[in-house]
């Protein structure tokens, strides 16, 4: 608790001195490890789905993916682990899905496959590869792109959710907060079902855990056949719930102390 105390402090002073490292393998605890030739390629995923029900089976996505924006620009694990759930699951018609550190886009576009009116955000250099992958998916009358900070307020043409989704979004210490924050957000309610994903990579995850822990509660979604195998990998797909005492307080005055 000492050392995460201690850790805090110093990213008050400096919120970037994660990224000031002279050394390769530092730079490798900041973020995920990605392959660095990865440049304006084409890659072609598919997921299989509810054989049920009336629908694309497997679930074909193209995705453009191009390391040169960010470590967004990559199809990472943890997003493949929920766009597969995703599509498992069947029919999302008439639900808004909501993805926050779309990168690719990936999960939502899966989502708008299956009939949702998905809306998938990053930050202003992630832009322009998710909207080639929603037209490269004939995708473009039901994901739209957006671009959302975390941390700052809800754009007011972001639409609040009825499922919210994220992977691979536990990476960068700084903005841990930022995240939380955003998720709290935009989860005013018990009516948003939040799906979250994510691959243990370091200790300091920890921390993002901590701060989660204040605004929400959390379980291992358990009715996914494949979670044995992902959980070898150190992936975890978590089911987020709002504390029901933030809730209360929110809605009875601005500010919760």
């Amino acid at each position: 608790m000492i050392d995460l105390i201690l850790e805090e402090k110093l990213d008050e002073l400096d919120p970037l001195r994660h990224l000031r490292n002279d050394d390769d393998a530092q730079l490798a605890d900041v973020v995920p490890a990605q392959p660095p030739s990865i440049h304006n390629q084409l890659v072609e995923l598919s997921f299989s789905s509810d054989e049920s029900a009336l629908l694309p089976n497997p679930v074909v996505i193209k995705l453009v993916v191009d390391a040169s924006p960010g470590c967004g620009g990559i199809a990472w694990p943890a997003g493949e682990v929920l766009a597969a759930y995703i599509a498992r699951r069947g029919s999302w018609k008439g639900k808004n899905v909501l993805e926050l550190g779309s990168g690719t886009g990936l999960v939502g576009l899966v989502a708008g496959k299956l009939g949702a009116r998905a809306c998938i955000t990053d930050q202003a250099p992630l832009i322009e590869i998710m909207a080639r992958n929603v037209s490269m998916n004939d995708l473009t009358a039901f994901v739209t792109v957006a671009e959302l900070n975390w941390g700052e307020p809800i754009p007011q043409d972001i639409p609040r959710p009825d499922v919210l989704l994220a992977a691979d979004c536990v990476y960068f210490e700084p903005a841990f907060p930022l995240l939380v924050k955003t998720l709290a957000d935009l989860v005013i309610d018990d009516t948003t079902e939040v799906l979250f994903c994510y691959k243990k990579r370091r200790k300091a995850d920890k921390r993002f855990f901590t701060l989660l822990k204040k605004e929400f509660t959390w379980t291992e979604v358990d009715d996914n056949p494949a979670r044995d195998a992902y959980s070898r990998e150190a992936i975890s797909l978590l089911r987020l719930s709002r504390k029901h005492s933030r809730l209360s307080c929110r809605t009875v005055t601005s500010r919760c102390r």
